[in-house]
């Protein structure tokens, strides 16, 4: 089977979400804009919802946002209210049927729905719908959320959420669309990111606030963990419908997912990043004459690494940013020249020094390994992985796609194997303490979900998930850094 090797050294990412209430406005237009600057949480399909209260219209395809929506597909999409999907596929295969948003029937109208994250009960919540009669057209968990809200009896929508939203189980933050109103309701442990935006007299919703800052809005809150958020003419409002556990977002929201303009629990997230590199310089001082990050993702991290450890900052890969989402025969000669195609190495840059080499995360290790050599090729002396995560030795059941646990390089290996295994002069991961102070944030236990370093899932995972992905027999054989 072909695999996308270029992307295999980091999680992959989920999905983006934009609501937006907006009578007097181009409300797809401004929803395109927002999936634009999502467009790094998926890009295997885009879709935008729009509803002028009387007719509903929905246009989806597989694609980047530039590709799927042209200057006549927006002025086919007339409306008063939208919302909007860029997505990354984790449940449910990656084909058009996939796309989101998706629409249904309700109450003699109609609503749409479009979804970040991952349940871990859709089998159930599935096989009882498909005992009530009710047809799925896709694979995807978020049409399975449609359809219990499609078939919800109550005439009130914020009603059918509050019987609705407590029988989902996992990471949701979603966005929906009815005749005269948008809704933004987030899981109980907020592990997906969800915020309140108002571009002039009106309000939106997004995944993140760079999602926000396109279109000239700005940010009024993020929504807590169980909250929904109702968007009319009246204004907002927001309502807890489900009891709020610990608070649990991703913290590869911080490490890697958002952009690092965009803004979570108070945090720039550049700045997080850049304390992450910090950290790390304090927790691995080495001696060398050149930090450099692997572009784009380190970049953040390579600088606070440079800052606090003294050592100059300089790139040695150039990133080719035309390549999108290539697919390489897994052929090694051919994988190898589709690294190539990404990264270019700058070859009077690196001869002949000791580099330290930034990155967020390493998953399988073969991109890794694959850049290591063409470091070295290129006459580096030394190189020095930096990680600016612990090690990933679980799997994530809430959204994104990272790999099967007997596939992740750390899994039963000690720091000093990894590093053999990558051909590098040393690997050193940042550790789950660093991490947790450079958020600026709190520890896991209060803020974030850790579960991908440390097995402690914040929402119960099905032993049956559980059992098809990794084998929790070898869990006391993980050596971490």
């Amino acid at each position: 089977m072909m695999r996308n090797l270029l992307h295999d050294d980091s999680p992959r990412d989920e999905c983006g979400v934009f609501a937006l209430y907006a009578p007097e406005m181009d409300v797809a237009r401004l929803t395109f804009f927002a999936l634009f600057a999502l467009q790094h949480r998926g890009q295997e399909s885009a879709g935008i919802a729009v509803t002028d209260g009387a007719k509903l219209i929905v246009h989806k395809e597989m694609g980047l946002v530039s590709q799927v929506f042209q200057e006549e597909t927006l002025q086919s999409l007339p409306g008063r209210l939208a919302i909007g999907h860029v997505r990354y596929s984790t449940t449910g295969s990656s084909e058009t049927r996939n796309a989101q948003p998706f629409a249904r029937t309700r109450d003699g109208s109609f609503i749409a729905l479009a979804h970040n994250g991952n349940l871990v009960n859709t089998d159930e919540l599935r096989s009882s719908l498909l005992k009530n009669g009710h047809v799925f057209e896709s694979t995807s968990d978020t049409e399975v959320i449609a359809a219990l809200l499609a078939e919800h009896p109550s005439h009130d929508i914020r009603l059918a959420l509050r019987d609705v939203v407590p029988r989902l189980r996992g990471a949701f933050s979603a966005v929906l669309l009815t005749k005269d109103e948008v809704v933004g309701f987030r899981d109980p442990y907020g592990i997906r990111p969800l915020v309140l935006g108002r571009v002039g007299d009106r309000y939106c919703l997004a995944s993140e606030t760079s999602g926000l800052d396109i279109i000239g809005a700005r940010l009024v809150q993020e929504l807590e963990p169980g909250q929904i958020c109702v968007i009319n003419e009246d204004g907002y409002h927001i309502d807890q419908v489900v009891d709020r556990k610990r608070s649990a977002l991703c913290v590869f929201e911080f490490i890697y997912f958002a952009r690092p303009d965009s803004v979570m629990k108070g945090q720039t997230l550049y700045g997080a990043r850049s304390r992450m590199g910090r950290q790390l310089a304090l927790e691995s001082p080495v001696e060398a004459d050149l930090v450099s990050p692997v572009p784009d993702t380190g970049i953040c991290a390579a600088t606070g690494y440079a800052a606090a450890s003294g050592i100059p900052y300089g790139e040695t890969l150039i990133k080719n940013r035309y390549i999108g989402r290539t697919f390489i025969d897994p052929e090694p000669q051919v994988r190898r020249l589709g690294i190539r195609m990404k990264f270019n190495p700058l070859t009077s840059a690196i001869k002949g020094k000791r580099l330290v080499m930034v990155d967020d995360s390493i998953v399988r290790g073969t991109t890794t390994r694959a850049l290591v050599r063409v470091l070295f090729e290129a006459g580096a002396k030394e190189v020095h992985l930096r990680i600016t995560s612990p090690p990933i030795l679980y799997p994530c059941f809430y959204g994104i796609d990272m790999a099967d646990q007997d596939e992740f390089i750390a899994f039963g290996k000690s720091v000093e194997e990894v590093s053999r295994e990558l051909e590098a002069t040393s690997v050193h991961y940042l550790s789950l303490e660093g991490l947790m102070k450079a958020t600026g944030v709190g520890d896991e236990e209060s803020g974030f979900c850790a579960a991908c370093f440390t097995g402690k899932y914040p929402c119960e995972v099905p032993e049956k998930l559980r059992s098809s992905k990794f084998r929790l027999e070898h869990a006391g054989d993980v050596t971490k850094a």
